[in-house]
């Protein structure tokens, strides 16, 4: 199960999202994703990291001077089982694994690209995945305003 996202930005902030057919593993063709509905959650997952990412290089290169012109974000998602499985305790220990490729374009220095590059990992969604975060869910009591109870 594999998903894979590439989010291409400009300075202007004009974004493109493309993604591989979830549905399909075989393919490797990307296609536009017009409407983030049509990605599964893992997709809107990538594409939400990938986006974010963007965002937090291209504003910081606004605000320090840097000549970065173009964001492309290249995000893959797998399950992977595990390579050295003596240990696990289900034949279906999988490791979920992100990869996120950065590739930036303009005119920059190698140590224009390696501060962006540090950079990019400061984006929120990127810091949530990465060092966790705890959720805690709660169903809500009674019924929602306007709903009349079934007798």
């Amino acid at each position: 199960m594999g998903e894979a996202v590439i989010v291409r930005q400009d300075r202007l902030y004009q974004i493109e999202v493309l993604a591989r057919d979830a549905h399909d593993e075989r393919s490797e063709a990307y296609y536009p994703v017009e409407d983030v509905r049509f990605l599964t959650p893992y997709g809107m997952l990538l594409a939400s990291l990938a986006s974010c990412t963007a965002v937090v290089l291209l504003t910081y290169a606004e605000h320090h001077g840097v000549g970065l012109e173009k964001v492309e974000l290249r995000v893959t998602y797998d399950r992977v089982y595990g390579e050295d499985c003596k240990t696990c305790t289900d034949e279906f220990d999988f490791e979920e694994r992100i990869q996120e490729e950065v590739e930036l374009h303009g005119e920059l220095s190698e140590s224009d690209r390696e501060r962006l590059f540090r950079v990019s990992m400061q984006c929120p969604i990127h810091k949530m995945i990465s060092h966790g975060i705890d959720i805690e869910s709660r169903l809500a009591e009674g019924q929602p305003s306007g709903e009349e109870q079934e007798a």
